[in-house]
């Protein structure tokens, strides 16, 4: 017979594996939580930003988070994604630790490109510096730099700054890329460019 402990204990490790897109996630187009106006860190950093794209995306049914992407000038691509500035901004539904969004982007990323183990090790402990544990109605934001790197935001607040355009690349690759795990997920954000 499972306890109730046993019971919270797999439901937290699932939720925690579900951080990201994966093998048992499903997307839908449902209208992202919030305005379609950008959060006050993508208007500094994008000027005339708009919304592109949006969803939410669940695991087992449970909703983890919504997800917009905010882009300034043209509509960006699967194919250009990685030489174009925009946001990704992620709205949870719930309480995820750092170190395990942290983990779960390794993977993801891994699965998009080789990485080596030291480059791995040293782009998650940039990740754990920029992102805190989150709660329901935390925001999360990066900022493509193309180029230079990646931007990060807790709700409004500046996290970490990674200064590497490899790393960008697959850490967004992660929703936009053509080899995305989760190409539902890429198509409801880029929409006709994906």
């Amino acid at each position: 017979m499972t306890t109730r402990r046993q019971s919270l204990t797999v439901l937290t490790a699932l939720t925690a594996m579900s951080t990201l897109p994966g093998l048992l996630a499903t997307t839908t187009t449902a209208a992202a939580q919030g305005t379609n106006e950008p959060p006050a860190e993508v208007r500094a950093a994008l000027p005339g930003a708009r919304l592109q794209g949006q969803m939410r995306f669940r695991w087992f049914g449970l909703t983890i988070y919504d997800t917009r992407l905010w882009v300034a000038g043209e509509p960006i691509s699967a194919q250009d994604y990685a030489t174009r500035p925009f946001a990704l901004e992620l709205l949870y539904a719930r309480k995820l630790g750092g170190a395990d969004i942290a983990d779960r982007s390794v993977d993801e990323m891994r699965r998009i490109d080789r990485v080596e183990d030291r480059q791995a090790g040293d782009w998650r402990a940039a990740m754990v510096a920029a992102f805190p544990d989150v709660v329901s109605g935390d925001r999360l934001t990066g900022l493509h730099q193309p180029g230079r790197g990646a931007r990060f935001f807790h709700n409004t607040r500046p996290t970490r700054e990674v200064a590497d355009a490899e790393f960008a690349r697959l850490f967004f690759g992660i929703w936009l890329s053509p080899r995305s795990p989760e190409p539902t997920l890429r198509q409801a954000l880029l929409g006709a460019t994906g």
